[in-house]
């Protein structure tokens, strides 16, 4: 039986009128104290979406912050976006506005939220980034995975490693219809990227300097697609940084088109090598 667990759908698309719609689902289960892996990871799966996020006050009990770790149907992972943004969401909804420190497995970060009439906006800071060139055998086995060759990417953006907060394969394609033609096998994706340690492969197409459209298969997590990936778009944005892509200081993703499902990432960047990124959007209680 699952208890005190909130649903939250993470990263909605504004249609207009202040209606959101979309949004990537996560659960929030907030508590004294953390339950044990094994009770986190059954819960996770039973919850059945791409991560739920484990809350608890510091143990310390200095009331300063929270101790979260993520769990995904199959796996822990190290850091997740759009839980951290559901978490500051239901923590603004409980305490009211304001920002909360979070201690994952292996960072400080924080999230803030502002309550609205019909949502809360919610901002995370990322932990720090980096970014390297992605090997050229790995990078020929995932266009392979999907179906690409080297054509369809877009030489601007080389393929590359990144991280922020969670470690990511980056492929950006030169076409919005290479990117909506993504197609992989479930069992290859997951054996790839637990292999190499990725969270998701952030495949994306840049339709201008500032605007991203992005899909983020997430077979590492028993999940073929994660329709808002806070994490890809943290590790995608130091990459960017880091290569000199004019981004003006922020970038905008969309992602989640190609499912159905709706969803805006706002990015802002930091001129500073390392630097943690600032995730915002919007999200709102699933009833």
């Amino acid at each position: 039986m699952i208890e005190r667990v909130e649903r939250v759908a993470a990263f909605c698309a504004d249609e207009g009128g202040g209606k959101l719609v979309g949004g990537n689902p996560a659960g929030v289960w907030i508590g004294a104290a953390l339950p044990a892996p094994e009770r986190m990871q059954a819960v996770a799966a039973q919850v059945g979406y791409s991560e739920t996020v484990f809350a608890a006050p510091h143990a310390d009990g200095n009331g300063d912050g929270w101790r979260v770790r993520y769990f995904s149907p199959e796996s822990e992972v190290p850091f997740c976006g759009h839980a951290t943004i559901a978490l500051g969401a239901v923590l603004a909804l409980k305490d009211g506005d304001g920002t909360f420190p979070l201690t994952t497995n292996h960072a400080t970060i924080s999230v803030q939220g502002t309550r609205g009439t019909e949502a809360v906006s919610a901002s995370l800071q990322s932990p720090p980034t980096s970014s390297a060139p992605a090997p050229a055998a790995l990078v020929d086995e995932a266009l392979a995975l999907f179906g690409y060759t080297r054509a369809d990417l877009d030489e601007r953006l080389p393929p590359a490693l990144a991280n922020g907060g969670a470690g990511h394969l980056i492929l950006a394609l030169h076409s919005r219809a290479a990117l909506a033609a993504m197609r992989y096998d479930l069992d290859a994706g997951r054996t790839l990227m637990r292999r190499e340690g990725y969270a998701t492969i952030v495949t994306v197409h840049a339709e201008t300097a500032r605007r991203f459209h992005a899909r983020n298969p997430f077979a590492s997590g028993g999940v073929y697609e994660d329709p808002a990936t806070g994490a890809g778009a943290a590790a995608l944005a130091g990459y960017l940084r880091d290569i000199g892509w004019p981004h003006g200081g922020a970038i905008d993703i969309v992602q989640g088109e190609d499912m159905g499902v709706p969803c805006h990432l706002h990015v802002e960047i930091g001129p500073e090598p390392g630097s943690s990124m600032r995730v915002s959007g919007s999200a709102r209680l699933i009833r």
